[in-house]
């Protein structure tokens, strides 16, 4: 319902398309998330934002989880260095997307999409380190 109320916000984007739809239903699901990190995070006091666990196909780690608001952030840093794979994330991780889907919403081939998953990924780890990534 959320997902749907925070689509209508977008009336003004045209979105001719699945892939266009798909993409914009990735950028607001990671608006949806990080907004519930934040206000759980507010609700805590500073006791620390939600916390995902990591699908190990997307990621390549089992047993982790991810701080929303680190990995906003994060990607937020990403996206001024390389917007596409920023943006290769976001479909993968907040859209949960595959690589051929991520390959038709970017317009891109799947091997663009693959490469730019392997380095985002070992950016964002790095970036993360301990402090964005814990064993759960």
């Amino acid at each position: 319902m959320k997902l749907y109320l925070q689509l209508v916000e977008f009336s003004g984007v045209s979105l001719q398309n699945e892939h266009i739809f798909y993409a914009v239903c990735a950028k607001v699901m990671r608006r949806i998330l990080i907004d519930a990190a934040r206000a759980r995070r507010a609700l805590k006091r500073g006791g620390g934002a939600e916390e995902l666990p990591i699908k190990e196909e997307l990621i390549g780690e089992s047993g982790k989880s991810v701080d929303v608001l680190a990995l906003d952030q994060a990607l937020q840093r990403l996206a001024q260095l390389d917007e596409r794979k920023s943006q290769v994330v976001e479909c993968r991780f907040f859209g949960g997307m595959s690589v051929q889907e991520t390959a038709q919403v970017l317009n891109v081939s799947q091997e663009t999409v693959l490469r730019d998953w392997r380095l985002a990924r070992v950016w964002l780890f790095r970036t993360l380190g301990s402090e964005g990534c814990h064993a759960g």
